[in-house]
């Protein structure tokens, strides 16, 4: 024997659903951006969890069943800043708006250009954590796998992207695929950044200009 449905239930079903889930979204977007300022702060060994459920507003319990631990949580951290956000960093990178405005560009040229435009945002939001997670990992045994894990999430995001070229006919005759990447690799690092941005005082403009000539240089047939 059925029942009719009642639509009402589930109109309320489904709206206490969405509710919990923004809910849930909300609150993993607090203990991230809490966690991100106590690590850029306090550094990591001065960053407890304790304090990260204190600014961020919720019981210490909410963040081990969110996160792989404190360790887990920079991960997250560090991954959001990179992607602009809590809610950018769970999309697939392709699908992030200025990653696929890059994918999209037709022009080789532009589109290098495209790609270089993302690293000044990108070092100024990631680089302070960047630069704490490898003073920290030198004496924190558990962060070596984090920074493993990013350094690995960059590398093959530049593999795609001189592949991407490749497929393109855009590369050089004399540049293969692997020597793109690693061109691209090292150019966009955040060391050539800190030097030339922080060390050399250049603005982030100039920087973009210049990595953008290098890479097109480099890469692209004249």
């Amino acid at each position: 024997m059925s029942f009719p449905v009642n639509q009402r239930d589930v109109k309320t079903r489904s709206y206490r659903s969405e509710r919990r889930r923004a809910q849930a979204e909300q609150t993993r977007r607090d203990i991230v951006e809490a966690a991100h300022r106590l690590f850029v702060e306090e550094g990591y060994a001065g960053t407890t969890m304790a304090k990260i459920a204190q600014e961020a507003g919720v019981a210490v319990e909410t963040i081990y069943r969110g996160f792989d631990g404190k360790a887990g949580l920079l991960n997250a951290v560090v991954e959001s800043a990179v992607a602009g956000g809590v809610g950018r960093a769970k999309r697939p990178v392709e699908e992030r708006p200025a990653i696929k405005a890059v994918i999209d560009e037709p022009d080789p040229w532009q589109k290098l250009e495209l790609y270089a435009a993302t690293q000044p945002g990108i070092h100024g939001r990631a680089g302070p954590l960047m630069r704490m997670l490898r003073q920290a990992a030198a004496v924190e045994p558990d962060l070596a796998p984090v920074l493993d894990h990013l350094e690995t999430q960059r590398l093959e995001g530049l593999t795609r992207l001189a592949q991407h070229l490749e497929d393109e006919g855009a590369l050089r005759d004399d540049v293969s695929v692997e020597k793109a990447r690693d061109i691209l690799w090292t150019v966009g690092s955040l060391a050539v950044y800190d030097l030339m941005v922080l060390e050399r005082g250049w603005p982030a403009d100039r920087y973009q200009d210049w990595i953008t000539t290098v890479m097109r240089s480099t890469l692209l047939p004249d």
